[in-house]
C-alpha cells in the first residue's frame, strides 16, 4: 500500500544556514554506528536513536513528523597489499570516510511503518541533501584542523623579472647574511633573504620580509618545503598570510628551480604550528616508558577534542563527577522536555551529556583509537562529540563561540550562570548551589578602631601562588620553590593596609582589611593564578602547589563576626564611606598583572565586580580613555534612585527574563546603567531584588534568604578533582581533568581524562605541578 504521507507533505533539500543531525541523536549519544542506525527527519532534520530510548518515534509523536531518513555506518574490512598514500595534509587523515566505512540507508515512514523507494524523484534530492550536509561536529573539526589557504590578487597578477638561475640546496644563502637555511625566495624577482626566527630554534634575521617591505614585492616562497608533489610555504607579504600558488610550478621554473627535483629539507609552517602545540601534551606513559592502560565504564567515558575544545571537556568531567550534577542531569528515569529543537535546548543537552558519561554505554574499546602507533595493542574509547552543547554554551560570546582556546576557569564561571538561570522545577534543584559560601570583609579605622563587616556571596575564590625563583640549572627552564595550598589561604585571608577615609571620626590614616569565609560552600572551587608579568604581557608559570589526598581543615579561616569589644561604624554615616568596594580577589588579581589601582576599580565597577577576566578585556579597550587614571566616581545616590526606577529600564531586562523586583535592585546598585544592571544580575542569581515600598516589612523579612553555604564545624575538605594545563598562557596549551574515582579497590586513585582518552593517572607530581582550577569536597 503506498504512503498517503510522502504526496501530502511538502519536502525540500537542506540549506547551507539549515543544521543537519546526521551524527548522533540530539537526545542521547546514540549514532550512525548504532546496529538500528540513525533516523534524520526528512521535514526538519532533527536526529533521532531507533534503539531501546527511541527519540526518533518520540520526535514523530511529538512533531508529527513521520517521515525519516535512516542511516547505519558500518567499518570496512580492508586488506591492503599497497603501502598507504602518502599523506599531504597535516591533522586531517588522507582516508575518506568512504574509505572506512560503508553507508547503509533507508527512508521509512514511522507512521504506516513502511520503508520507501528513496530514488523517487521526491526523495532522491533530499536524500542526496541530507548525505552531503556539513554536520555540527564536520563544521567543528574542518574550523580547528584545517587552515582553509587561498590565493590573492598579489599571486594572480605576478609579474615576473627578467628570468634567471638560482643557486639552491647547500650553495644557497641568505642575500644580507650567511643563514643557508629558512630561506624565502622572492617570486618576483628572484631575490633570498631569511626568514623569521622561528620555534624550535630555527634562526632567521628577517630579511626576506625586509626585501619584500623595501621592494614592495609580495611573494615569497620557502625553498625547504617545497616538495615534488608541488606543496610549499608560499607567504604574501601585503596580505600577510599564508597563501596557495596554482602555478607554483612555473613561477618557480622562471628561477631554474624544477620541482620534480625537489626534496623537502624543513619543517613547513602548520608543522611547526603542530609541533608547538604538541609540546604541551600531558605524557601518557609510566615512568618506566609503557604506555597508560585505559579504563572503561560509567564514570569513565571521555569527550572527543572538537578543535581546541580542551578547556570544555576537562571543566565537563569535573563537574559530572559531583554529586550535585550527577543527581540533577543523569535522570533517566524522568522524561525529557518536549521541545520543537532539542539541540537548541540547554537542558536536554546537559541531560543528554549526563546520560553519556555517566551511563558508561559509550565507554567501551574502539579498534579505530590508539594510544600510539608503538602501541596498537591498546585500544581508547572513541569519546563522545558534545557539540550540540558547546555550540549552545558558545551561543552569543565573543570567545566561546569561536574555535580559539580558552580559559578554562572561565569557562566554568559562564558555564555555571547560565546554569544558574536555567530552570529547575521541584524537586530538581540547581547543582550549582553547593559552589556558593558567603565571604565577610572586616574593616577597622585604624584611628578610631571602629568596624564594619561586609558580606558577598561567591561560587569561587582566586588564590595568587607566590613565586619565587629556584637557581638556575642549565639545560632547564624557569623552575620555582613549591608552595603549600595552606601558604595560598594564608595569603588569601591575610590582613593588609588600605587607604580610606573614615566616615566617622575622618581620619585618613586608612584601614585594616581582612577577607574570611563567613560560610563554607559543600564544594570549594579555587582558581591558582600563577601568573608574573614579562614586558606588561602576563605569562603563566608553573609551580607546585603542595596539596595532599588527606582531609584537611579550614575552621581557621572562618570569620567569627562582630565582637561584643568591637564597636561599629554608625549605619547613618555609611552613606559617607565609599558606595563601591571592589571584590579583592579579582582587584589583587588584576594588580598583580601590573594595572593601577584606579583603573583596576574602574574596570571592575564596569563589569559587575566579580570576574577579572572581564574586568581586564575592559582594561585592554579602555587603554586610551583620557580619564583612565582619574578615580573612580560614583553617581550620587538620587541620581541613580532616579535612573534606576525608569520602567523602560526594567521593562528592558523583564524582557531578557529578569523579574522586576530583580531589575529594580540591579539599576539601583548600578546607577541605572542598564549593561551593568545584567552583569550584576548574572553575580547575584539568588538576590531577591527589591519589592519597592508597598511591600511591608515583615513580606520583606520572610522573602529573606538563608545565606549560601555552611558556618557549622569542623570544616573539613578533600581534594577531588584538579583541572591541569600546559603553556604559556591560559588562552593556549592544553587542558586535561584528574578525578579522583573508585575503580575496582575501597580506597581512591586518580584517573586521568585526556580529551577521549582516559587512563588511570601515572605522574600524580606532573599533576600537580601544572594545576590550575581544583574541585574540593566537604567530607563532614
Amino acid at each position: 500500500m503506498a504512503c498517503p504521507h510522502l504526496d501530502s507533505i511538502s519536502l525540500r533539500p537542506p540549506t547551507p544556514a539549515q543544521s543537519v543531525y546526521r551524527e548522533d541523536c540530539t537526545q542521547c549519544f546514540d549514532s550512525i554506528d548504532e546496529p538500528e542506525g540513525l533516523n534524520v527527519c526528512l521535514q526538519c532534520f532533527n536526529g533521532g536513536c531507533v534503539g531501546v530510548r527511541a527519540h526518533s518515534q518520540l520526535h514523530h509523536v511529538t512533531r508529527s513528523h513521520p517521515l525519516a531518513l535512516n542511516i547505519r555506518r558500518t567499518r570496512k574490512r580492508v586488506v591492503k597489499d599497497e603501502p598507504p598514500a602518502k599523506i599531504t595534509k597535516l591533522a586531517i587523515a588522507a582516508e575518506t570516510e568512504a574509505d572506512r566505512y560503508d553507508i547503509t540507508t533507508s527512508v521509512r515512514c514511522l507512521d504506516c511503518s513502511t520503508e520507501l523507494d528513496q530514488t523517487s524523484p521526491k526523495l532522491a534530492l533530499i536524500v542526496d541533501g541530507i548525505l552531503k550536509a556539513n554536520t555540527f561536529s564536520r563544521q567543528e573539526e574542518v574550523k580547528a584542523w584545517e587552515q582553509e589557504l587561498t590565493s590573492c590578487e598579489h599571486i594572480l597578477l605576478l609579474q615576473q623579472h627578467e628570468s634567471r638561475k638560482i643557486q639552491s640546496g647547500d650553495l644557497g644563502h641568505c642575500s644580507k647574511c650567511d643563514l643557508k637555511e629558512n630561506l624565502w625566495l622572492c617570486l618576483e624577482c628572484g631575490n633570498l633573504g631569511c626568514g623569521r626566527a622561528q620555534f624550535g630554534g630555527v634562526g632567521g634575521n628577517s630579511h626576506g620580509l625586509a626585501h619584500a617591505t623595501e621592494s614592495k614585492h609580495a611573494v615569497a616562497v620557502k625553498l625547504g618545503s617545497i616538495t615534488p608533489e608541488g606543496s610549499a610555504d608560499v607567504y604574501c607579504y601585503q596580505c600577510d598570510e599564508e597563501r596557495v600558488d596554482s602555478d607554483l610550478a612555473a613561477h618557480l621554473a622562471h628561477w631554474g628551480i624544477i620541482l620534480s627535483d625537489q626534496v623537502k629539507t624543513e619543517k613547513s609552517l602548520t608543522e611547526m604550528q603542530i609541533e608547538q602545540n604538541l609540546r604541551w601534551e600531558f605524557s601518557m606513559t609510566t615512568e618506566d616508558g609503557k604506555e597508560l592502560m585505559p579504563l572503561f565504564g560509567p564514570g569513565l567515558t571521555g569527550l572527543k577534542n572538537l578543535g581546541n575544545s580542551c578547556y570544555l571537556a576537562s571543566i565537563l568531567q569535573c563537574l559530572y563527577d559531583l554529586p550535585a550534577f550527577q543527581s540533577r542531569y543523569n535522570i533517566p528515569e524522568v522524561d525529557l522536555p518536549i521541545v520543537d529543537d532539542p539541540a537548541q535546548d540547554l537542558e536536554t543537552q546537559l541531560r543528554k551529556l549526563g546520560d553519556g558519561l555517566l551511563s558508561g554505554r559509550y565507554s567501551k574499546p574502539d579498534s579505530d583509537v590508539i594510544a600510539s602507533e608503538d602501541s596498537p595493542e591498546i585500544p581508547h574509547q572513541r569519546g563522545l562529540a558534545p557539540s550540540m552543547l558547546k555550540h549552545l554554551i558558545g551561543r552569543g560570546h565573543a570567545e566561546f563561540s569561536t574555535m580559539r582556546q580558552q580559559d578554562a576557569f572561565e569557562l566554568l564561571q559562564h558555564l555555571v550562570k547560565l546554569i544558574t538561570r536555567s530552570q529547575h522545577p521541584a524537586p530538581l534543584t540547581d547543582p550549582t548551589q553547593p559552589f556558593r559560601f558567603v565571604l565577610e570583609q572586616r574593616l577597622q579605622c585604624l584611628s578610631c578602631k571602629k568596624v564594619r563587616y561586609n558580606s558577598t556571596e561567591q561560587d569561587s575564590i582566586f588564590i595568587d601562588v607566590p613565586l619565587e625563583k629556584l637557581p638556575a640549572v642549565e639545560g632547564e627552564g624557569d623552575r620555582y620553590k613549591p608552595v603549600t595550598l595552606k601558604q595560598c589561604l594564608d595569603n588569601f585571608t591575610a590582613q593588609e593596609v588600605v587607604e580610606l577615609t573614615c566616615a566617622s571620626c575622618g581620619s585618613k590614616d586608612g584601614f585594616t582589611k581582612r577577607s574570611l569565609f563567613k560560610t563554607f560552600p559543600t564544594t570549594l572551587v579555587v582558581n591558582a593564578r600563577k601568573m608574573t608579568v614579562e614586558n606588561w604581557v602576563p605569562r603563566k608559570v608553573d609551580v607546585p602547589v603542595l596539596v595532599g589526598d588527606e582531609p584537611f581543615v579550614l575552621d581557621e579561616y572562618l570569620s567569627s563576626g562582630l565582637q561584643p569589644s568591637e564597636e561599629p561604624l554608625p549605619e547613618e554615616e555609611a552613606a559617607a564611606a565609599p558606595a563601591f568596594v571592589p571584590n579583592e580577589a579579582a582587584l589583587d588579581g588584576l594588580m598583580a598583572m601590573g594595572f593601577p589601582r584606579n583603573r583596576c576599580e574602574k574596570a571592575l565597577h564596569a563589569t559587575g565586580n566579580s570576574d577579572a577576566n572581564a574586568a581586564m578585556e575592559w582594561l585592554f579597550g579602555h587603554m586610551e580613555d583620557p580619564d583612565i587614571d582619574e578615580p573612580l566616581a560614583i553617581a550620587s545616590a538620587s541620581a541613580g534612585g532616579n535612573a534606576a526606577a525608569d520602567p523602560e529600564k526594567i521593562e528592558m531586562l523583564g524582557a531578557m527574563g529578569f523579574g522586576a523586583p530583580q531589575a529594580r535592585k540591579a539599576l539601583k546598585e548600578t546607577s541605572g546603567d542598564v549593561e551593568r544592571a545584567v552583569e550584576w544580575l548574572f553575580s547575584h542569581p539568588d538576590d531577591q531584588g527589591d519589592f519597592g515600598e508597598a511591600a511591608g516589612s515583615s513580606e520583606g523579612e520572610k522573602k529573606e534568604t538563608v545565606p549560601a553555604g555552611s558556618a557549622n564545624l569542623p570544616a573539613k575538605f578533600q581534594l577531588q578533582s584538579i583541572v591541569c594545563h600546559k603553556g604559556t598562557s591560559i588562552h593556549t596549551g592544553h587542558y586535561v581533568a584528574f578525578i579522583r574515582k573508585l575503580l575496582d579497590t575501597t580506597v581512591p586513585k586518580w584517573v586521568l581524562f585526556n580529551d577521549e582518552k582516559v587512563v588511570e593517572a601515572g605522574d600524580v607530581e606532573e599533576m600537580k605541578k601544572t594545576a590550575y582550577v581544583y574541585f574540593f569536597n566537604r567530607v563532614n
